[in-house]
């Protein structure tokens, strides 16, 4: 059975469009509930404004027909005349309106009931005053039935004005609940947007820290895992744009290394027998050399070792990164090997007028001496190229604690700050003139790097106090006997 998928924006500007549909729907759900609620309670109050309003205009304005009328019957019985059964007309008319706009409003039944009973009682009172005569003993009854519209008049106003508060009680009490209702969708809301916000901020930010590592990774050089992006269309095919690149990029980078150990091999057996040649002129195999000979003879020879030693380190970091090399563990002495290394730089030393301090304890570390002995004689040699004609170089080698830490100091120019970052990149010169017949290849203290790494060790930078370079290389007296191989390209 297939597993059913949600549908979703194949491009990233779709998937971004329908996030910030999808994050904005609730708040403007909650702005258009909210503009609902304002308007029915605005009208609502506005209706109980005007209601209030015109309820207590004509109940004032019936108690002004009704006092009206009542002079006017007193008047009549006493004067007589026939003109003021006219101007009681006209304010029975007048308190007729009144009592007919009150109709109009919300009233309850007792109150529309008095209502017509007080239309009913000003019309009869019309008509008796029209039928009896002034001083007849029947107007005194006319005269004394208006406490009883009075009353009514005031019954009704009572009742309205209790209307209108009641109104007034509910309209608070609906304007409190809506409050109170819109704080709870506002509470409800604040998560379910940030909720929403989170969703798509990881939806769109996965995809993009997955190139971001990717570039990272192609930055540093790490070219073995393949990459490979889920998300919209438009992000997986930069992906596929960038794995274009990683492969390309291990393609070269494959074709580099095989490069450095063809040639590597190929210079070393030429090498090889210019060395045993030199080495036989300087034992006098094919005779004694004169003084000019062996001069010449020597400066062949100390070449001749630089040469093998930069071919060294070519074949080194090219094994190392094709991933082909881990390390020998073996137990030895410390002290034999910086000596050996010494040795086959005395020529160089001396040439140079280089003084060397030496200062090495009595240590036997448990690590791959081949290796050791190439971070040595690479650190030395970095350490000759850049020291000036005179100057000094020292070289420490202690323990503390688990350690072994080896310090190699020169008192050449030192490192720039700016450029310490990269000294360790492999083929970077930096910008310090170098001196000596051969120039590095730049790859030196690269090898250095990757060999103290698989070492499980550290190298640093320090401030010398001549104000050269000082190197410090800290390595475990003790590794394990079958350590894990260390590649220089792990993402």
């Amino acid at each position: 059975m297939r597993r059913m998928r949600i549908p979703r924006p194949k491009s990233l500007s779709g998937l971004m469009l329908m996030s910030f549909t999808i994050v904005a729907a609730p708040l403007l759900f909650a702005i258009v509930n909210a503009a609902v609620q304002m308007n029915r309670l605005s009208n609502r109050s506005q209706q109980l404004v005007i209601h209030g309003m015109q309820g207590t205009r004509n109940v004032q304005l019936m108690f002004e027909d009704i006092g009206a009328m009542e002079r006017t019957a007193r008047l009549y019985q006493i004067i007589g005349n026939p003109d003021l059964i006219d101007v009681y007309a006209q304010a029975n008319g007048r308190l007729s309106v009144a009592a007919n706009a009150l109709l109009g409003l919300p009233l309850d039944r007792e109150s529309r009931n008095d209502l017509l009973e007080l239309k009913v009682e000003s019309a009869t009172l019309l008509d008796q005053m029209r039928a009896f005569a002034p001083n007849s003993p029947k107007m005194n009854g006319v005269i004394g039935a208006f406490p009883r519209i009075a009353d009514l008049a005031s019954q009704v106003s009572n009742r309205t004005n209790a209307g209108i508060d009641r109104e007034l009680t509910a309209l608070q009490a609906a304007a409190g609940k809506a409050q109170q209702k819109l704080l709870w969708q506002t509470l409800l809301l604040v998560p379910m947007t940030l909720a929403a916000v989170g969703l798509f901020t990881f939806l769109l930010g996965r995809p993009i820290r997955a190139i971001d590592r990717a570039i990272m990774e192609l930055g540093r050089g790490a070219f073995s895992r393949p990459i490979a992006i889920r998300g919209p269309s438009d992000l997986e095919k930069l992906a596929e744009q960038l794995e274009w690149l990683r492969a390309r990029l291990l393609e070269l980078a494959q074709e580099k290394n095989r490069f450095l150990r063809h040639m590597s091999h190929e210079l070393k057996t030429p090498l090889a027998n210019i060395r045993e040649g030199t080495e036989l002129l300087m034992d006098g195999a094919v005779g004694e050399l004169k003084s000019a000979q062996r001069e010449v003879t020597a400066i062949l020879r100390e070449n001749g070792m630089k040469l093998q030693r930069l071919i060294e380190n070519l074949l080194s970091f090219s094994a190392w990164q094709a991933q082909n090399v881990g390390l020998e563990v073996s137990e030895f002495k410390l002290r034999p090997l910086i000596k050996s290394v010494l040795e086959n730089q005395q020529l160089t030393l001396v040439a140079q007028r280089v003084r060397l301090n030496v200062q090495v304890e009595d240590l036997v570390p448990v690590a791959d001496r081949a290796k050791l002995r190439l971070i040595l004689d690479n650190l030395l040699s970095n350490a000759i190229k850049f020291t000036p004609r005179g100057g000094t170089i020292s070289l420490r080698a202690r323990g503390e604690r688990d350690q072994l830490i080896l310090d190699v100091i020169d008192s050449g120019p030192g490192i720039p700050a700016d450029e310490r970052v990269r000294i360790f990149e492999a083929f970077y010169q930096g910008k310090t003139p170098q001196g000596g017949h051969v120039k590095g290849t730049g790859i030196g203290l690269s090898v250095v790097t990757e060999f103290v790494s698989a070492h499980s060790g550290s190298i640093e930078i320090l401030e010398a106090d001549s104000g050269g370079a000082h190197f410090r290389v800290r390595l475990p007296m003790r590794q394990p006997t079958a350590p894990p191989h260390v590649s220089a390209y792990a993402a």
